[in-house]
């Protein structure tokens, strides 16, 4: 565990033991709100997103990670617990939120559903490069890197997983999630087929990010990702990590240093200075985005990289 991920794993610890006490009624766990929907806690957005597709009106779902918070760093406060605790389903993923693994771990018996269990995560370094002074976040998450839902086709997989575990709670509503699953694969299917033509002839094939979200995106689409930090967004880069990317992004030509939605752009904003580049926001869809879902945010994204890599 690094010295970042203490406080939260402790935070968690201490809201779980203030928490217990209060619903020692509900230690079974489960028990849900309303009888006629699955209740289901999603850990971030994109879980939240697949549970709402899938689920429809025969769920109720609730999102650990609130709209403009950044979901790495999330801590658990009582109620949240709580939430956890009385949960029918658990959406999470492991490695990812250590005070959602150690509120799983501590509450969620055999109501949790962790993603990360579904297809084998890619590397932290997958996609790009890595460079000493990329640490960071894949130490807590045993050196894999968990944005799985960048690549959509890894997305609906898990969609097909979820439904299968929704239809074990609830079964009579199993055929419905499973229709709906399959539904949100088509939807991710045609998204897939967008981005394999769109990115098919680029002048450019680097993307310069402001920490490494972009891998599995990287991999599936023949992309190279060259992160300034690693896979925790609020990490500092060494002076020497800085000299190194803005070399790299002066030999491929780099055009636009990318930041993202929830964390500041300064340090992209720096070395776009340094190599005379343009920044842009490429949304690594941790939080809900400001207009639309994750469909369309990955869509606005897929623009955003077809201009900054010039492709035609």
């Amino acid at each position: 565990m690094t010295v970042r991920s203490a406080p939260r794993a402790l935070a968690a610890a201490t809201a779980a033991l203030l928490t217990l006490g209060g619903l020692a009624a509900c230690s079974e766990g489960g028990g849900g709100s309303d009888p006629d929907r699955v209740d289901v806690v999603a850990a971030f957005y994109p879980l939240q997103f697949l549970a709402e597709k899938i689920g429809g009106d025969a769920v109720t779902v609730t999102s650990l990670a609130k709209p403009g918070a950044e979901p790495h760093d999330l801590e658990l406060n009582p109620r949240q617990v709580g939430q956890v605790v009385d949960a029918e389903l658990i959406v999470y993923l492991s490695g990812f939120q250590p005070a959602v693994d150690e509120a799983v771990e501590q509450n969620g018996g055999d109501r949790a559903f962790d993603v990360a269990g579904v297809q084998p995560l890619l590397d932290a370094a997958a996609g790009g490069h890595q460079h000493e002074g990329e640490g960071g976040h894949e130490e807590e998450s045993g050196g894999k890197d968990p944005h799985l839902w960048l690549d959509p086709t890894r997305l609906a997989t898990v969609g097909d997983r979820l439904a299968e575990r929704l239809g074990t709670v609830d079964p009579d509503r199993a055929a419905d999630f499973t229709a709906r699953a399959a539904a949100l694969r088509a939807e991710l299917t045609g998204l897939d087929a967008d981005y394999t033509r769109g990115l098919a002839t680029c002048q450019r094939r680097e993307i310069v990010t402001s920490h490494t979200a972009f891998g599995y995106l990287a991999e599936h689409y023949r992309l190279e990702q060259v992160g300034i930090t690693g896979l925790s967004p609020d990490a500092e880069p060494s002076p020497q990590r800085l000299a190194e990317v803005a070399k790299e992004a002066r030999e491929h030509a780099a055009t636009t240093i990318f930041f993202e939605t929830l964390v500041s752009p300064k340090i992209a904003e720096t070395v776009a200075r340094e190599v005379g580049a343009m920044t842009a926001v490429l949304d690594p869809i941790e939080g809900p985005p400001a207009d639309g879902d994750y469909l369309s945010a990955m869509r606005a994204n897929l623009q955003t990289l077809r201009t900054a890599l010039d492709c035609s």
